[in-house]
């Protein structure tokens, strides 16, 4: 993830992440909500003390995570299912929310080799048999997870509902068995 993502469970979390920003020089901040999709759990603050304030007053539920805003970023979702990859970027000119739900677009993309190792590593770590990955491309052409899920929307996608709903059918019968095999 981007350096200085951070998970907040507490007040005292947060103090701790007000100090290591400001010393740390950190303008701009992202607040991500737990549970929330489609661009629905994302807030923009102009500093971590403006976190610090909403999160103190309550206006902000825990746990949340916070990362330092970085502009210019652009928005790459990758389906993984198995054999099937995908790639398509997510653009939204007027918002800093890429998200095809809130007004953006999206186009076919074609992941490096670096970017695909990425997202394996991303999945061995985290367990997943597929997932919809989300990577957040800087303008120096870094790329860092953004968001991992099983499920995704599917909207930009080539793949359709129906292939889609194969190919997991396919993995998740797949995968219970490699467990079933190991725990024998």
């Amino acid at each position: 993830m981007i350096p200085g993502t951070t998970v907040i469970y507490t007040i005292h979390d947060l103090l701790e992440s007000v100090n290591d920003y400001a010393k740390a020089g950190v303008g701009g901040m992202v607040v991500k909500l737990e549970g929330k999709n489609a661009g629905l759990g994302i807030f923009k603050y102009r500093s971590i003390e403006d976190v610090y304030s909403q999160s103190a007053l309550n206006q902000i539920p825990y746990p949340y995570v916070i990362q330092p805003f970085i502009d210019g970023c652009r928005d790459l979702r990758i389906v993984a299912l198995g054999e099937y990859w995908e790639a398509y970027e997510r653009n939204n000119p007027d918002n800093f929310r890429n998200n095809l739900h809130c007004g953006g677009t999206a186009e076919p993309a074609v992941l490096t080799g670096d970017q695909r190792e990425l997202c394996i590593r991303i999945m061995e770590q985290a367990d997943f048999p597929y997932a919809h990955i989300d990577l957040l491309l800087t303008e120096d052409n870094k790329s860092y997870l953004s968001e991992i899920n099983l499920r995704g929307g599917l909207r930009g996608a080539q793949i359709t509902s129906e292939k889609y709903k194969q190919w997991i059918e396919k993995i998740e019968v797949e995968y219970c068995d490699r467990i079933i095999r190991q725990r024998a």
